[in-house]
């Protein structure tokens, strides 16, 4: 990645800074923020229950679908006009979440919202390593982390308190108009302190590859939500089997095609394959084990958002004690560490279901769930850099594009899995058995990743990597 030709002042670099920080923390936002918002929002636009599993999955699927040919738009148009263009059609977007009259509107509106973020996001990076020299880069991205993990607690509290106080009457709608005063506010400082560039018209994109994987993996989770809702009636199982059939037609494309989203010499590699497997099944169990609580919280208890996201937030103060523990330690602990990371979630997942058996008081929720924090915490990371332990070092970039899209997508296909399946047991034998089986599920998925660890590289890459 070139720098610019001329030097950026020092103060300009940090305003910079800011805004792609800013950004990164409005994406991060709208993953975490439906987690509480979600009842709310079922309960305003007079939606059926089933509308639940998609307010979370449909951003997630859009951003990780779109994520890899979102990068190669910057770097053949320009990352500064694609940062622009990005921000702009992502506070649009929130606008019209915010504005949502029924089911069918915001779910469009936050498939928008995840494709533009997907444009907005690669760039970002791209941007500080033109911007900073090479001597400031290691202090710039280890800035980066605990900014984003402060991201991460603030985003269900703000939404908390938000729908608690209510301003204007807006409800849950203040939480996109929130998103959209901060992505305007983005928009303003950018056009002014990015710097231009003229990108690369040579760079090939290829939107068939990015429709196929988006429609087949729409089409498969179309297709599980409505036959939870609805029973296997002939349209979800049509929809499940078209989407089987375009996630075939994407493999025979990548296969074929000379310039794939996703290189097939990667595939090759058992320990990336084995990494990515891993990583799939960690993050959509944990990712769908969030939502359900949530959802128990506030549809099984009758807490209040606020009252939920301050029960929650002892996960999160785990994921960062964790994170900033183990930092230093993954390369020198490799796999062993991502063990670490299973077994206390693992364990966080076992005293949750004890609490849950025996029908104790919501607040002790927060002990297994900062023990499950803890883990994550120590997976977050440590999984992507043993994935990538036995990854030739020309072809890191395109293996952690693919993890990118590949975490993203599984978000919302653990989010959109694990939710419909506490809503259907709950639906008929009460949320209590709907949480108690959901939480046995993503156990046994813990007890699997477990399993396939020796498959794993040892080693973790080198931070170069």
């Amino acid at each position: 990645m070139p720098e610019i030709s001329t030097p950026i002042r020092s103060a300009l670099r940090w305003w910079i800074f800011a805004v792609i920080l800013v950004a990164d923390i409005l994406d991060l936002l709208s993953t975490t923020v439906t987690n509480i918002a979600a009842p709310s929002v079922v309960r305003d636009l007079h939606a059926p229950v089933s509308l639940t599993p998609w307010l979370g999955s449909t951003y997630a699927l859009a951003l990780g679908s779109i994520l890899v040919v979102g990068g190669r738009i910057g770097d053949r148009y320009g990352y500064r006009r694609s940062f622009l263009l990005g921000i702009a059609g992502f506070g649009a977007a929130s606008l019209l979440c915010a504005l949502a009259w029924d089911s069918a509107s915001i779910i469009g509106a936050r498939l928008l919202q995840g494709a533009f973020g997907a444009l907005l996001i690669p760039q970002g990076f791209s941007i500080l390593l033109r911007a900073f020299p090479r001597t400031e880069l290691g202090r710039v991205f280890g800035l980066f982390g605990p900014l984003m993990a402060v991201g991460s607690i603030s985003g269900p509290v703000v939404a908390g308190l938000l729908i608690e106080a209510d301003p204007l009457g807006l409800g849950w709608r203040g939480v996109f108009a929130a998103n959209l005063l901060l992505a305007l506010v983005v928009l303003l400082i950018a056009a002014r302190v990015l710097p231009a560039d003229r990108g690369r018209r040579a760079v090939a994109i290829d939107p068939l590859a990015t429709l196929l994987l988006m429609l087949g993996v729409l089409g498969m989770l179309g297709g599980l939500i409505q036959s939870a809702d609805g029973g296997w009636t002939p349209l979800p199982v049509f929809a499940i089997v078209a989407g089987l059939a375009l996630l075939a037609l994407f493999s025979r494309h990548q296969l074929r095609g000379g310039n794939p989203l996703l290189a097939p010499a990667l595939f090759r590699n058992r320990g990336f394959v084995a990494g990515l497997l891993v990583s799939s099944l960690f993050f959509a169990a944990v990712a769908g084990l969030l939502y359900v609580t949530s959802l128990y919280l506030q549809s099984g208890l009758r807490l209040a958002p606020l009252r939920t996201s301050e029960i929650m937030l002892p996960l999160s103060v785990g994921i960062i004690i964790a994170s900033f523990s183990a930092r230093g330690a993954i390369v020198r602990l490799g796999r062993r560490l991502v063990t670490v990371g299973l077994a206390l979630t693992g364990t966080g997942v076992l005293g949750y279901l004890a609490i849950v058996g025996a029908k104790a008081p919501a607040w002790l929720f927060t002990v297994p769930l900062f023990l499950c924090g803890l883990g994550m915490g120590c997976c977050f990371g440590s999984l992507f850099a043993v994935t990538l332990g036995d990854v030739d070092e020309e072809q890191t970039g395109s293996a952690s594009g693919t993890l990118n899209a590949v975490q993203q997508i599984v978000n919302a296909v653990g989010s959109a899995v694990v939710s419909t399946l506490f809503l259907t047991v709950g639906a008929v034998h009460g949320a209590r058995s709907g949480l108690l089986l959901t939480l046995l599920g993503v156990l046994g998925v813990i007890v699997l990743c477990g399993l396939c660890l020796p498959l794993l590289p040892r080693a973790a890459a080198a931070d170069h990597h």
